[in-house]
């Protein structure tokens, strides 16, 4: 049975805002199919009370309340109304009161009445979202419930459980959760049953494709910097680019820096060094030999790379089999790596482990090193891509209309973007949005998100300059596309 963790579910839910399914809809729809199964296994006339807290759990059981025409139902609120968190919740909760529905706010522990042994009470204190120690209003609250010997039911996941992990300093006994969507991994543990009782899992309207969908929830888990930062702590990199181009390796690292990493190093063929450090007083660059990487600079770049944290390989390169065989010893040392452009055509899949890497290709790109066409049709491209993901052991950021993101047996899209972004430079700035979000987060998260990021810092540009937009211009709407 799949199963959905409680931080995917929380993106889950900002995705489906993001992509017009607003939280209100899912909320009344929750709440709605809670109602529905409550009328199945109970008749009409029955005592309904309700525990709810200050969140959307609570909101949830607000709705049902609404929906349980014919039962006898009262609402206690765990807090003031003024206190409860979403506006969702707020917005049931008035609704109840206007209707003339028994609301009752508990503010302290001696105001949780004693209950009745012949009703159904509902548990909605905490839902998916719980964190820390019980408070003691909740904590008693729920020792009444589970010193009572009517039916309990529980909204979600029994209040105070662990959604995740099952641990709990204290929790509702319930005979029967209702859970949302998808169960939460906890509720499959035999183990639990005692807490958990029957469990339902009820549908609230979220397509499955949503699933696949990157959005703004997706962004919400990446990794933050905290205030007592020191330089670093938000990632080191290395781009090893340059030789037949110039530009690509600065246009990479340029985006990396907006995106929020710390250090960004440029390792690029003494040719051209002086040209990308001319780009901008941001960058470090150190010189390699030559017009182009090769056999002589293996030694200083091993030094390098365990300095930090991704490498960047391949923008600008050339495909001088020099360059290649080069770059076959180096792509092996790197604790994690993005590849791009002309470093894709050094890997070979039949022979190395790439785990810890990250590949950008286009599809023509992927045509060429994997020997698989990408088809038109988007569920069959994606089975193409999460084939040889999965294969292989690599993360892909298959470039397209729809990004295809593949990490094992899991594929995202991505789609954001436009065409205007057919313009040079758009893949090196992806690589830098990846590999800057790559230091500090899993290889699957950071390359949904630098899709999402880019395409959107694309959009934005979009709306200023239309299909005059530049590689430059993208990158100086990175920071907007990160908080949209």
């Amino acid at each position: 049975m799949q199963v959905i963790t409680s931080t995917e579910m929380a993106a889950l839910d900002a995705n489906c805002e993001y992509y017009g399914l607003a939280r209100i809809q899912l909320m009344e729809n929750a709440g709605a199919s809670l109602a529905n199964i409550i009328k199945q296994k109970f008749p009409q006339g029955t005592p309904v009370t309700i525990f709810a807290g200050k969140g959307s759990n609570g909101g949830d059981a607000f709705v049902a309340a609404r929906h349980l025409t014919g039962y006898n139902v009262q609402v206690f609120l765990l807090g003031r109304g003024d206190e409860i968190k979403t506006a969702g919740a707020r917005w049931n909760f008035s609704i109840l009161k206007k209707a003339g529905t028994p609301v009752i706010e508990i503010t302290d522990s001696t105001q949780i009445p004693e209950l009745d042994n012949d009703c159904v009470i509902i548990d909605a204190i905490f839902g998916t979202g719980i964190k820390g120690r019980l408070r003691p209003l909740e904590s008693n609250a729920i020792d009444r419930i589970n010193n009572c010997a009517s039916k309990v039911v529980s909204v979600d996941v029994p209040s105070g459980l662990d959604p995740d992990t099952g641990d709990f300093e204290k929790a509702v006994r319930s005979n029967l959760t209702i859970t949302f969507h998808k169960p939460k991994p906890a509720l499959l543990r035999q183990e639990l049953k005692t807490y958990t009782g029957e469990l339902i899992t009820a549908p609230i309207g979220i397509p499955l494709f949503f699933e696949r969908l990157i959005g703004k929830g997706d962004l919400g888990r990446l990794a933050t910097r905290k205030p007592e930062s020191h330089k670093g702590d938000a990632g080191s990199m290395l781009i090893i680019g340059g030789g037949p181009y110039s530009g690509a390796p600065a246009l990479c690292a340029m985006a990396a820096l907006r995106c929020g990493v710390d250090l960004v190093h440029i390792a690029a063929p003494e040719a051209v060094s002086n040209i990308i450090a001319s780009f901008s007083p941001n960058l470090i660059i150190t010189a390699l030999t030559g017009n182009h990487l090769n056999e002589n600079d293996i030694l200083l770049l091993k030094k390098m790379i365990p300095t930090v944290d991704v490498v960047v390989i391949g923008m600008g390169l050339g495909k001088h089999p020099e360059t290649q065989s080069a770059l076959q010893e180096i792509i092996p040392l790197c604790k994690k790596a993005v590849i791009d452009a002309d470093g894709l055509y050094a890997l070979d899949f039949q022979q190395k482990n790439y785990s810890n890497i990250i590949i950008t290709p286009h599809s023509y790109e992927f045509n060429q090193i994997t020997e698989l066409k990408t088809p038109e049709n988007l569920n069959t491209r994606m089975q193409v891509v999460t084939g040889f993901a999965e294969a292989s052991d690599t993360t892909i950021l298959l470039k397209g209309k729809a990004d295809v993101i593949a990490k094992g047996s899991v594929a995202k899209i991505n789609t954001t973007g436009t065409s205007s972004m057919t313009v040079g430079g758009t893949g090196d700035v992806l690589a830098g949005i990846t590999a800057a979000l790559f230091t500090t987060n899993d290889a699957l998260l950071s390359a949904c998100c630098a899709a999402f990021i880019s395409g959107r810092a694309g959009e934005i540009c979009h709306q200023k300059y239309g299909s005059g937009l530049t590689a430059t211009d993208i990158i100086e709407c990175i920071p907007e596309a990160r908080n949209p």
